[in-house]
């Protein structure tokens, strides 16, 4: 592998190239995650609708989003009739603190089910759960955690469901003390959000040192700290 290979391969942004009847001929590392989140078809029509209508290169800057991925851009690019490349960017994902977070090692999904279980008393809410189960005890505070999901339950209040799902972050790491960590989140979505709940979560959230993002649903960012 050239050292121009390598650069694209390790690039956190995803790049495919397609042959001309949309079968990929080539990806890097990133675009290999992004396939779970959306299938080939999906991607070969983004590039053909996107593509210049002459040779050559085009960038668009358009916000898409894809499970986990969110990109502001993408840059589809053609020589010939045969190959079609595809580049998108991603947006910054989140930002911790870099306060190293203390605490008490603490089952996560006891957490969760914990405050689920709590919302769930006197409610018609039907409370739905998607878990990797191979996520650690980590170290946190487990009563500023609390609150911070609790109150993230409390803006889908409205709503007749409420999913929630506990994944790892991959690929995406955070150094505390020269010592990098995974990630993983705890992401919570429904139909509606209280828009002014979410202004008291993100108040909460930044008075706890917990890193929120808000978008139609709302994750919950954290370092996988066990020791």
């Amino acid at each position: 592998m050239t050292f121009e290979q390598q650069w694209i391969e390790y690039d956190y942004n995803p790049f495919v190239l397609f042959s001309s009847s949309g079968k990929i001929l080539s990806l890097n590392s990133e675009a290999q995650f992004l396939l779970g989140a959306i299938t080939t078809e999906e991607l070969f029509n983004l590039a053909t609708t996107y593509a210049n209508v002459t040779f050559g290169f085009k960038t668009t800057f358009v916000e898409l989003e894809f499970g986990r991925y969110r990109f502001f851009a993408l840059t589809v690019g053609y020589e010939n009739d045969d190959v079609i490349g595809i580049k998108l960017y991603q947006a910054p994902s989140f930002k911790i603190s870099a306060q190293k977070p203390v605490g008490e090692l603490t089952n996560i999904y006891a957490l969760v089910d914990l405050c689920m279980l709590t919302n769930s008393i006197n409610s018609k809410i039907v409370f739905e759960k998607d878990f990797d189960p191979t996520i650690p005890e980590v170290i946190l505070d487990s009563n500023n955690f609390i609150k911070i999901l609790n109150k993230t339950y409390s803006c889908y209040k409205k709503n007749e469901k409420i999913s929630t799902k506990i994944f790892y972050r991959i690929g995406e790491h955070i150094k505390f003390e020269k010592k990098k960590y995974s990630l993983f989140s705890i992401e919570v979505s429904s139909e509606n959000i209280d828009k002014e709940r979410v202004e008291e979560l993100k108040t909460l959230a930044a008075n706890t040192n917990f890193y929120i993002d808000v978008q139609k649903k709302v994750t919950i960012n954290m370092p996988m700290i066990t020791s």
